[in-house]
């Protein structure tokens, strides 16, 4: 793990509450439980071995194994399942939505972020037991975020109606997506195995839980990886204190608007993330999730006929709690409480709402996990590498906006008039005069003034135009950079939330995945420069 790195804060691409917790501000220490250091898990193992409830333990093996029959599971997941029940197995664990074929390239980050977690984790702490855990979002019902992914430039879509849970949906019509990816891909080797890949997941599964769950199993299964899917009714009574807590109280609204005031307090910059309501709740069944909603003592589901005042719908939570989900803020709630876990990996935008849930936690007593952002990359090849050397550009430059980058070009060409070393001996030959005027008549201090500024708006704009000039006589590096730019940020954005995995394995086939194990150290946070 030795590739380059560029942090993030190089980059600007991380939100400013996030930023800053990494660069430990000590007001925003009682926001999160402390740094995602090594050193760290071995106080984070002592809290959750005292804090989780170890009949929990029998009951998430139980159900870990019914969700997975479907697919026969290897050797290596069994024994993955079965260590959940001792004392000594924890799990660091990412989530992500049932995108079709994993969606951006970040979907792959997140998953080895942990992977490599737990390895490291067992070589500092041997006597237990790490497991890796990916999250499906089975319950989300935002079909139009999950429904396409990008082959290169070519976007690949599912074209249904969607209704209710999306984990839930037939994988119907997906023979469709299918002939339109076959087309693109062609027939070598490669691409016969990422069809492979999208008929065994979506064409053999009956739902897209079951079908994101053999994607993923597929890729890595091996490396230990266990995937739950948290629509479960025995999994969902383990939450049911919680759930009773915040039909009555109103838990989750009462916490996170104090932790949002107490952060607008510290930085109004700060961007909220998830804003809270009354209930954060939703009741789901096949073709239904929609908000529950109270009034007056009554309790009505959105767009249904459902209704119960608060005795009603605390008994129909006890019979039935598979039909009630948590939304983005009560989320992290359940995935704590069923899982012996010690940290969440995830992005900028991910963390920033986990940043508003420590109070929450501390209400409910339930263990608060380490937050550690996952790995992020570049993946340059080497003829583009070679691109950039010869434009003495890096991998750096290319973050920058077309017109900076523009502007780094034009100036690098040239050694142009030191504007900003003229503008200060400007304002020093006025500054002079400023004094002599205040000695002789104060009252042409205005006239001086507006001359000064004429001067100075003078040099701006002979600035600008001498920069527009030398862009235009370089117009042709400025624009083979920019194209380049293009491909390594499409149509302007960040390469890993564009590309799917598949516009690299193409090429590269499983030695692609093998790359990004060895090159990606969880404890290393920036972007990773990969060359293929």
């Amino acid at each position: 793990m030795s590739s380059p790195l560029l942090s993030y804060q190089t980059t600007g691409t991380l939100p400013t509450l996030v930023r800053e917790v990494m660069d430990e501000n000590p007001l925003l220490k009682p926001f999160y439980k402390a740094p995602a250091t090594i050193d760290y898990f071995a106080s984070q193992i002592l809290d959750k071995t005292a804090q989780y409830p170890e009949h929990h333990r029998a009951i998430l093996a139980q159900s870990l194994h019914a969700q997975y029959q479907h697919i026969q599971p290897n050797a290596t997941t069994t024994t993955q399942i079965n260590a959940l029940k001792k004392p000594t197995t924890f799990t660091v664990t990412t989530g992500h939505q049932l995108n079709l074929m994993g969606g951006p390239l970040y979907f792959l980050y997140k998953i080895i972020s942990v992977i490599n977690l737990t390895k490291i984790l067992k070589e500092k702490y041997p006597k237990n037991n790490f497991i890796p855990v990916f999250w499906m979002a089975t319950e989300d019902h935002d079909f139009a975020e999950i429904n396409h992914f990008y082959f290169g430039e070519h976007r690949l879509e599912w074209q249904r109606q969607s209704q209710g849970p999306v984990g839930r949906l037939s994988t119907k019509g997906l023979e469709v997506v299918l002939d339109q990816f076959s087309a693109l891909l062609g027939h070598d080797l490669h691409s016969n195995e990422l069809k492979q890949k999208f008929e065994q997941a979506y064409l053999k599964s009956d739902n897209l839980a079951d079908a994101t769950r053999v994607l993923v199993h597929q890729m890595f299964g091996d490396d230990g990886l266990i995937i739950v899917d948290g629509d479960d009714a025995n999994l969902k009574r383990l939450l049911i204190p919680t759930l009773k807590d915040e039909l009555c109280n109103r838990i989750v609204f009462n916490q996170v608007t104090a932790t949002n005031q107490a952060l607008n307090t510290i930085d109004g910059a700060f961007k909220i993330q998830v804003n809270p309501r009354p209930l954060n709740l939703f009741y789901i069944n096949d073709n239904i999730r929609e908000r529950i909603e109270e009034r007056a003592g009554v309790f009505r589901v959105l767009n249904s006929d459902k209704v119960w005042d608060l005795e009603g719908i605390l008994n129909e939570l006890e019979n039935h709690p598979e039909r009630f989900s948590p939304n983005v803020l009560m989320r992290p709630l359940y995935q704590e409480t069923i899982l012996p876990n010690l940290c969440y990996v995830g992005g900028g935008g991910e963390l920033s709402y986990w940043l508003q849930l420590k109070s929450l936690f501390d209400q409910c007593k339930i263990d608060f996990p380490l937050l550690m952002h996952r790995n992020s990359a570049v993946i340059i090849s080497k003829h583009q590498q070679d691109k950039l050397h010869k434009a003495n550009l890096s991998v750096g430059d290319m973050f920058l906006s077309s017109e900076e980058l523009s502007t780094k070009i034009a100036k690098s060409q040239r050694d142009l008039i030191d504007f900003k070393a003229l503008k200060h001996h400007l304002n020093q030959q006025f500054k002079s005069l400023h004094d002599i005027v205040e000695q002789t008549d104060a009252s042409f201090l205005g006239a001086v003034s507006a001359q000064e500024q004429k001067q100075i708006n003078g040099l701006i704009n002979l600035e600008k135009r001498l920069l527009k000039a030398e862009k235009r006589k370089h117009k042709t590096q400025i624009n083979k950079a920019l194209a380049l730019k293009g491909i390594l940020f499409p149509e302007g954005y960040l390469q890993e939330r564009r590309f799917n995995f598949s516009t690299f394995y193409k090429d590269y086939s499983e030695n692609f995945i093998q790359i990004l194990k060895s090159e990606l150290d969880p404890f290393q946070q920036g972007f990773t420069i990969i060359s293929l």
